[in-house]
């Protein structure tokens, strides 16, 4: 079973998460809490696989309890809920060393998957936060910045590059694979390769590296 920590202010955001997650038959909520302080100590003293954290809490805010945790049980992997995607917030969450980014709005069966993805060791990203992310961090490149993405993109193959340039997109692995008529665990291995190659810690980055070289869809 994977054992997770639902922190956030509003009982009724618990009740749903909690809701959403035990309707699956590998994941138990473990505990709760109302804020980031209570969340760091509930980690330290319970057994938990992942955590999801609100932003927006009291006390202690979650991109806080998030750095925290981190010292004080390393051992969990850590999911960040918002109701959007912030420049600041998002950096600090990367930074920090969170499993996921997750909006608020994502699909039930999606948050079932972050925490899967999460607890299996993985980064994980909705294609909605990685569309939003990207929106809010990606600003006119300058010249410097394009050209030093376009060198970076240039160890990329064709097929590579196709791929890349779906991430920029927001497109999950299953859409890339759609769009492309390749399977999903295809594109999972070439997104491997590609965050490799750019020297990526996730996609975000590898998609805003591609805006910033003006990498397009075949036809977009």
């Amino acid at each position: 079973m994977i054992r997770v920590l639902v922190a956030d202010d509003e009982p009724l955001i618990r009740a749903g998460i909690r809701m959403i997650l035990t309707s699956a038959d590998d994941i138990d909520v473990v505990a709760e809490a109302r804020d980031g302080r209570e969340a760091v100590e509930t980690a330290r003293s319970t057994a938990v696989d992942v955590a999801l954290l609100d932003i927006q809490m009291p006390v202690m805010d979650g991109l806080t309890a998030l750095a925290e945790m981190g010292r004080a049980a390393p051992g969990v992997r850590v999911l960040i809920l918002t109701t959007f995607g912030e420049r600041e917030n998002v950096l600090r969450a990367l930074g920090h060393g969170g499993a996921g980014f997750l909006l608020k709005d994502s699909a039930p069966q999606e948050l079932i998957h972050a925490v899967r993805a999460a607890a299996a060791g993985n980064a994980y990203l909705s294609p909605a936060a990685t569309r939003h992310v990207v929106d809010t961090l990606a600003s006119p490149a300058a010249t410097a910045r394009g050209e030093e993405a376009r060198r970076r993109l240039s160890a990329l193959t064709e097929r590579e590059l196709q791929v890349l340039a779906l991430l920029g997109e927001g497109l999950s692995n299953a859409d890339a694979g759609a769009r492309l008529h390749m399977s999903e665990a295809t594109v999972k291995t070439y997104v491997s390769r590609i965050l490799t190659k750019l020297d990526c810690d996730n996609r975000v980055q590898a998609a805003l590296l591609a805006r910033d070289a003006g990498l397009e869809p075949a036809g977009g």
